[in-house]
């Protein structure tokens, strides 16, 4: 099977923890019998530098007729001080809002192998931790309405949070289905006692759950979930929930298991189309010094295998090679644990390469 891949490398550490998932889909394809091109294309503080944007039209281009999207990480303190509108960050809103990505998918795994990693006891974390969020990706206050204006001789910004029956709809079908999938039970997380939009949020998803009667389903309010992630994280199996309080619930979720580095996520749109990265930041004081854990972006490019090209042993293979590294005792720094042997982000994906 043939599939085009855009590679968008970014910032940081990005290029570096990019090349060790490419590493790994190189072996895949060749076990495999696949074949994948890639097209690498700027985005974020290199693209500014090299074109004054974070992204170019030709480079949106070339995302919208791949097949699926590879990304690294964008940004850094260098760029911290661009005007708003070419922020690197603005990018990723722009790939996200072009490719029609509305659904994202934040699974939050704590490795069996690195179950002392995890800030909470062990009495909390039971025999593991396994739940996905399901994030709705391209509307709220991210993409609302939003000015700043001089009134009564003081600053006064306004962000607004709109959404409509149909985004509530879409992103919901994407939770039940997974549920459906998974453990068959859905949390919908919402502020339904302060806001009309979380009304909205709760009304539609009642009504889709009239549709998937074998799904356990409930609400729960976003504080009691930020609480109850750190106080009972195992009772919960599938979240979805509007993209604000996602962004902040997911990297929560993702602290559980001790370290950023070996979360991925995914992107989704109505098509086969996906964007997948590690949920990390471009970490540009350990930039270049190959020291970087590169298995969140290979977990990202397994779940690539398995959502965007339908190829559920490849991923299977690219999971299974990534326990079998764990089980042998290598740990990126991050990850260290005494009695390990400490590898460098190069090895680590030569490793989880050579285990497939």
């Amino acid at each position: 099977m043939n599939k085009k891949i855009t590679v968008l490398a970014g910032d940081g550490i990005g290029p570096e923890i990019v090349a060790e998932a490419i590493k790994v889909l190189d072996k895949i394809e060749k076990k495999f019998g696949h074949k994948f091109e890639y097209t690498y294309v700027d985005i974020g503080g290199c693209s500014i530098d090299k074109y004054g944007v974070p992204i170019t039209e030709e480079g949106m281009q070339l995302c919208k007729q791949s097949d699926s999207v590879l990304l690294g990480a964008v940004g850094g303190p260098k760029w911290d001080n661009c005007p708003p509108a070419i922020r690197p960050e603005k990018a990723l809103l722009a790939v996200r809002k072009e490719l029609g990505l509305f659904a994202n998918l934040r699974p939050t795994k704590l490795f069996a192998q690195l179950a002392d990693s995890s800030p909470l006891k062990k009495e909390i974390v039971g025999n593991g931790i396994d739940l996905l969020i399901v994030r709705e990706l391209t509307g709220g206050v991210y993409f609302g309405p939003k000015k700043t204006e001089e009134i009564d001789g003081e600053l006064v910004a306004t962000d607004i949070m709109p959404y409509s029956e149909h985004e509530i709809e879409r992103i919901g079908r994407v939770a039940f289905e997974t549920a459906m999938k998974r453990s068959k039970k859905l949390a919908s997380v919402d502020k339904a006692n302060v806001l009309d939009t979380s009304r909205l949020w709760r009304k539609t998803m009642h009504r889709l759950a009239e549709e998937y009667k074998e799904v356990e389903y409930s609400d729960i309010l976003v504080d009691n979930t930020a609480m109850q992630l750190i106080k009972n994280p195992t009772q919960f199996d599938v979240l979805v929930t509007e993209n604000m309080f996602g962004d902040i619930l997911s990297d929560e979720a993702s602290m559980l298991t001790g370290s950023i580095g070996m979360m991925p996520s995914a992107s989704l749109s109505s098509t086969t189309l996906g964007m997948y990265e590690p949920i990390h930041g471009s970490a540009p004081d350990i930039a270049g010094m190959n020291v970087a854990n590169p298995l969140g972006t290979i977990l990202s490019a397994a779940m690539m295998l398995r959502y965007s090209f339908d190829m559920a042993s490849e991923a299977d293979a690219i999971e299974n090679a990534v326990n079998k590294v764990l089980d042998d005792g290598y740990r990126t720094g991050d990850i260290m644990q005494a009695g390990c042997k400490k590898t460098t982000c190069s090895e680590m994906g030569d490793l989880v390469a050579k285990n497939i």
